[in-house]
């Protein structure tokens, strides 16, 4: 949740409270915030790029642009993201938004600056970090492109996506301890998930960091590839997965995200539902259809 570099390497920020629209997945659930007025009206993006890349640009390159303060994540900052994941999920033909930053950090943490002079009543009763988790309710496939540091809330930015790309200079931890505060956006939990028990403890009780060879041999990213190809290839990864029938990624990753929720009885008779379902879509129809004639299948996202 927060950053560990110098403190004076962060740019100030105001304290704009952040506020999202969560989007609907095929669960039908909605959360519901002050962001719905922001979305008829974009408002200019100040610390994000936004690309359209790949085939019919259905790959948004979503590029967090605070140099100074090496990307530090800041309420106004995920606003903009929360506000920018929900133009490009717009765009009919974006199946993954891949979100990356700079060679030198994806996000050092969060703005330690905007956090320092709060207090526990400031805190509780703005619900603070309760819009950060945008990114994780995306009905997209959103790959994570992390390249230098991605600690504290830019750790957890990135177990946020459904799949983690690294950089061979990456570097991921939780340090919030040496700050004498916990994460507070996910770490202790998606960490868990991601690593296991004893290494998310590893990591949240020493504030120590992992390279990118060490995340990818416990299973925090998927893979490891030169600083300059990173992005390159997350946009080749969203190439291959939007091929792919809308529909069917929708349901598969809703399928999955159940597992962390449910038992493995309850996710198996979930996922079972789940594939049932697909037997009311074209594409599964297409798609077999096309396995049968020994051809390429022509998804409509229907």
């Amino acid at each position: 949740m927060v950053s560990f570099l110098s403190s004076k390497m962060l740019v100030a920020s105001s304290s704009l409270r952040a506020s999202i629209m969560m989007r609907p997945i095929i669960s039908n659930r909605f959360v519901l915030g002050n962001a719905v007025k922001f979305m008829s009206s974009a408002p200019k993006r100040e610390y994000l790029l936004l690309d359209y890349r790949g085939a019919n640009n259905c790959v948004a390159v979503i590029t967090l642009n605070r140099p100074k303060a090496l990307n530090a994540l800041s309420d106004p900052l995920m606003q903009e993201l929360n506000c920018t994941i929900a133009e490009a999920e717009a765009q009919p033909n974006v199946a993954a938004i891949v979100i990356t930053g700079s060679e030198k950090a994806f996000a050092a943490g969060a703005d330690i600056k905007q956090m320092q002079t709060r207090n526990f009543v400031q805190v509780y009763k703005d619900n603070f970090l309760s819009g950060w988790d945008r990114v994780s309710s995306s009905p997209r496939v959103v790959i994570a492109a992390v390249n230098g540091y991605a600690l504290g809330g830019g750790c957890e930015l990135a177990m946020m996506a459904d799949i983690i790309l690294a950089g061979e200079k990456a570097k991921f931890g939780q340090p919030e301890i040496n700050l004498g505060t916990i994460p507070g956006a996910g770490g202790t939990q998606r960490l868990v998930r991601a690593i296991g028990k004893s290494r998310a403890m590893q990591l949240c009780l020493t504030g120590e960091m992992i390279n990118a060879k060490q995340a990818c041999d416990w299973g925090l990213v998927s893979a490891v590839y030169p600083p300059d190809q990173l992005v390159d290839e997350a946009v080749k990864l969203g190439e291959k997965i939007a091929s792919k029938s809308k529909v069917a990624l929708q349901i598969c990753k809703e399928a999955i995200n159940k597992s962390y929720d449910l038992s493995l009885t309850e996710g198996l008779r979930v996922e079972k539902q789940l594939f049932y379902s697909t037997f009311a879509t074209n594409d599964r129809k297409e798609g077999m259809t096309a396995f049968v004639e020994k051809r390429e299948p022509r998804f409509t996202d229907s």
